[in-house]
């Protein structure tokens, strides 16, 4: 059976870190491109990261440019993706999700994803 699972979240006070990870189960991670998407309350899930099936192309979304890493070891099947100088507007459920049609590259759209996680809940506050 096919899984993502993400962990790692928590709470945080602001200007805090966490390191997310999402690990697969059931099939090779490394043949897909993987994004993360959070969810705040009454807002719409939204693309924050990417990165491609080799780990050679990233995405970010603007608000978190300099403050969060993606990447990914193959090898133990998992991607990460390390949160610095967390903010409030940081909170959400965050979500991983797989993508088997991308080629080269990866992408933000939800559209674009076959297979996501149950997410992990992250909070910010002091």
């Amino acid at each position: 059976q096919l899984q993502l699972v993400e962990s790692g979240g928590g709470l945080v006070q602001p200007g805090g870190s966490l390191r997310l990870s999402c690990a697969a189960s059931g099939f090779t991670l490394g043949y897909y491109a993987i994004g993360w998407f959070r969810q705040a309350p009454g807002k719409e899930r939204e693309g924050v990261s990417c990165i491609s099936s080799g780990g050679t192309s990233t995405k970010y979304v603007d608000s978190v440019k300099g403050r969060f890493t993606i990447s990914r070891d193959n090898a133990k099947n998992t991607v990460y993706l390390q949160m610095n100088s967390l903010k409030p507007e940081d909170t959400a459920v965050y979500y991983c999700a797989a993508d088997r049609g991308a080629v080269g590259g990866c992408s933000l759209l939800r559209s674009a994803m076959d297979y996501w996680g149950k997410g992990t809940l992250v909070t910010v506050s002091s």
